[in-house]
């Protein structure tokens, strides 16, 4: 993929992203990968989203971790996105405060899989993350989030594929997908579930979740090698 497909994509994903209102001012961030070209696209920090251009997407390299082109400095969440895409095999990433998923995150509690709407997307809870250290916060705060992110999947046995959204305590959520467009749209659903979520906690505080047969049968129906939902 050239650099300038990549920008363009991942330009127009950190537009969907601010067009679907789960997003403020500044806040939040969408990046891309070419992993042939080593190379990952992000939305530059502190510029609002109404004035971004293809030519604003940063260029950072995926080994160095330094931007390689484009005359604006890179989200300051880069280093996160960093983490994650050494980690798990995903194609974009994107980052919001949107107003539910962050209260979960705010509250530290995971978003429960309660139901077939949730299953259709993610095999089971979406975790929270532990609170951070003083010193994982004071020296290279960033990219201790991608890590603290990565530790939390690794000490779970969770698979970042089947469940591809995380909240990150006291901050707020971030998702994944093969591509920025697809992060983008894990974050509109995460969204959706997180409110669905904090109604469910607030109606029934003694529901519990369904069995496992039924969030597999749901999620496996819509993913992987056996799937039968949609067009072939």
């Amino acid at each position: 993929m050239r650099s300038e497909e990549l920008r363009t994509r991942v330009c127009q994903a950190n537009l969907e992203l601010a067009s679907s209102g789960l997003v403020k001012g500044t806040f939040g961030n969408v990046s891309g990968v070419d992993r042939e070209a080593n190379l990952l696209a992000i939305k530059p920090s502190g510029v609002r989203y109404e004035e971004l251009t293809p030519e604003h997407m940063v260029l950072v390299s995926l080994e160095s971790g330094l931007p390689v082109e484009g005359h604006l400095r890179p989200s300051s969440d880069t280093p996160t996105h960093l983490e994650l895409y050494r980690a798990f095999p995903c194609g974009g990433i994107a980052h919001t405060h949107s107003e539910h998923a962050t209260a979960l995150a705010q509250a530290r509690l995971p978003l429960r899989c309660m139901g077939t709407t949730h299953a259709d997307y993610f095999r089971g809870d979406v975790p929270v993350t532990r609170e951070m250290t003083r010193e994982e916060v004071e020296h290279r705060y960033e990219r201790n989030t991608g890590l603290v992110i990565v530790e939390t999947f690794t000490t779970a046995g969770l698979s970042p594929e089947e469940v591809a959204a995380v909240l990150v305590a006291n901050h707020g959520p971030f998702t994944w997908g093969r591509d920025a467009h697809e992060a983008v749209e894990r974050s509109d659903v995460l969204e959706l579930l997180a409110r669905m979520e904090c109604a469910v906690r607030a109606m029934a505080p003694e529901a519990r979740p369904p069995a496992s047969f039924l969030v597999d049968k749901h999620f496996l129906r819509k993913h992987g090698r056996n799937a039968y939902y949609g067009q072939q």
